[in-house]
């Protein structure tokens, strides 16, 4: 009778555990299964759709030409101080954003092609060879307003690609990435804008 005795409160207590750790919850994870292993959080943010794969691949580009644009005129003398401040801001933000988008497409398994730009076109803010070779032969003051017009437009066409990934993108990571770039080139439009007036 002792013996029943022990093993019913043994029972007892191994049925309270598994209770427990069926319904203690895993941090970081989205299944809601029970016991959900730490790995399916790693797992959610390796997900993506189509739309989040546009975004990153035409974004890379779009990022890498503001910061040749910015460094073209951080090259030259004559520039308004508040112009070159500006350059810089744009090349250390969009330096390290291109690196964290490169490595999401390693994550992904995307492979991505240096040389394309990703289908995007003078549509999507990028600048033409005409339009970068432009703004290297400018020089002082006219230096300044072609950059600040140049990438006002080149802004606009990166809002337009995150608003696009904000509506239909995947991963959290990505979305958040283009809505801080939402926020951050918006603001430097309204930056350039009153530059321009300016000048």
């Amino acid at each position: 009778m002792k013996r029943l005795h022990t093993i019913a409160i043994a029972s007892g207590i191994l049925a309270s555990a598994l209770v427990l750790a069926g319904c203690s919850p895993q941090a970081g994870t989205p299944s809601s299964e029970p016991g959900a292993s730490s790995s399916a959080s790693t797992e959610a943010t390796s997900e993506f759709n189509a739309a989040d794969e546009m975004f990153v691949t035409m974004m890379i580009p779009h990022h890498e030409q503001a910061v040749e644009m910015a460094d073209v005129i951080l090259d030259k003398e004559g520039i308004d101080p508040r112009v070159a401040e500006l350059a810089q801001q744009i090349k250390d933000a969009q330096g390290p954003e291109i690196e964290t988008m490169r490595g999401w497409l390693d994550e992904w398994g995307v492979e991505y092609d240096d040389g394309s730009m990703g289908g995007m076109d003078h549509g999507d803010g990028m600048m033409t060879e005409d339009d970068m070779g432009a703004l290297e032969a400018a020089e002082g003051a006219e230096a300044s307003r072609l950059f600040l017009e140049q990438m006002v437009m080149h802004h606009e066409g990166a809002i337009e690609m995150a608003e696009a990934e904000v509506e239909s993108g995947l991963n959290p990571e990505a979305v958040a990435l283009a809505e801080q770039v939402v926020a951050d080139q918006s603001a430097e439009i309204d930056t350039m804008q009153e530059l321009l007036a300016d000048l």
